[in-house]
């Protein structure tokens, strides 16, 4: 038996060996195998549909250690795909809830959970000395942040992605000559351009075959078994339960791993989707402070499906209509009010509906940035 895998069943109490007994038996994984997930550190961003299956299987097959970053809390919509989590986690820190669950299943790992949002400024800092990046983030902007973070580190970016029922997963790595994901998407799209699961959904059991897949690439990344995903996308169709491949190759002009490449720090994307942006963004603390000193008259436009409004309704809106509606009745928003502001859930879809009224000649129009979910006292 080699050394490190004594020592790790003595650390266990006796129990290495029984708990990774599968592992240990399977031929060209084995011991060495074992030991290399013992001795690997993980950054997982994102505790949620795609993040829940792919942490409990890297705890539960003897990934060391884990760092978790989420800054959302639990909440009742989310148990329908978030398996990590149980009716008793409402309200708690998924970063954190998600580590007593890991330390639950696998006592000897090591988890840091942090609770903030993955960004320019502190990525480089909490990837730090990470194998492996599992990107289960849900918006444009952490992937980008999430994939320079990867490229910069020369370590491989696990990606996946849901909506409604499809999905997909690939390894980008340019430093095992895989590409990146700005290879295949050198920049963000505008902001509401594409819908997120709040907005049109998600099959719930959609995320738990997409993070296994991301588990089981990142186990083999780190074992050296197998072949990667690397330099191939794989797509499901759910509903008819079919996998496509699509071919990738490296763009020699990608801003990130390009030959002349220009990203050599971590980037914050959100405010470089449009060229001209044009609509203001207001806070959850400085829309409450109007609300509770008017000194103008203000339309608060909720642009929510009416499905969202009734399951969480919002009474200071002063009017609603949906974005899959706005095109046609935008001329019902007052033009005279001096100040319009939009708002949805999680402030995509909100942005994206300032542009259009702005577009269309109002005036004065500024969106919620990051949606009612921040606003004081809402519950949705």
């Amino acid at each position: 038996m080699p050394p490190g895998i004594e020592s790790s069943a003595a650390a266990e109490s006796g129990n290495g060996l029984r708990r990774f007994a599968r592992h240990l038996s399977l031929p060209g994984f084995g011991s060495e195998a074992q030991e290399r997930l013992r001795l690997s550190r993980v950054l997982c961003i994102g505790a949620g549909g795609l993040g829940s299956p792919a942490l409990l299987y890297l705890a539960a097959g003897g990934v060391g250690q884990i760092v978790i970053v989420d800054d959302d809390r639990v909440e009742l919509s989310n148990l329908q795909r978030q398996v990590l989590f149980s009716t008793g986690d409402l309200g708690q820190p998924k970063a954190e809830a998600a580590a007593m669950k890991l330390r639950a299943l696998y006592p000897e790992i090591r988890v840091e959970p942090h609770v903030t949002r993955f960004m320019a400024a502190n990525a480089m800092r909490l990837a730090q000395g990470a194998q492996v990046i599992v990107d289960g983030s849900d918006n444009f902007s952490t992937r980008y942040v999430s994939n320079d973070t990867a490229v910069l580190l020369g370590i491989p970016n696990v990606y996946g992605s849901i909506y409604r029922y499809e999905g997909q997963a690939s390894v980008f790595a340019p430093s095992l000559d895989f590409p990146c994901y700005r290879c295949l998407f050198p920049a963000p799209p505008a902001p509401g351009k594409v819908p997120t699961c709040a907005d049109d959904g998600v099959l719930g059991v959609l995320p738990g075959l997409i993070g296994t897949i991301q588990a089981t690439e990142t186990i083999k990344l780190i074992t050296g078994i197998g072949t990667s995903l690397g330099g191939r996308l794989l797509h499901l169709d759910a509903l008819t339960m079919r996998f496509r491949e699509l071919a990738l190759r490296r763009d020699p002009n990608c801003p990130a791993c390009g030959e002349q490449r220009v990203i050599f720090s971590p980037q914050d994307p959100v405010f470089q989707c449009t060229l001209k942006p044009t609509a203001a963004a207001v806070t959850a603390e400085e829309l409450a402070a109007l609300l509770d000193h008017p000194e103008q008259a203000l339309c608060i436009l909720d642009v929510r499906e009416q499905w969202e409004q009734q399951l969480s309704p919002w009474e200071k809106a002063t009017m609603a209509i949906p974005t899959g509606e706005l095109s046609r009745r935008w001329h019902e928003v007052p033009n005279e009010c001096p100040r319009i502001i939009v708002v949805c859930s999680i402030g995509e879809r909100s942005a994206g509906a300032a542009e259009f009224l702005i577009s269309r000649g109002l005036s004065g129009v500024q969106h919620l940035h990051r949606g009612l979910r921040d606003f004081p006292g809402f519950t949705g």
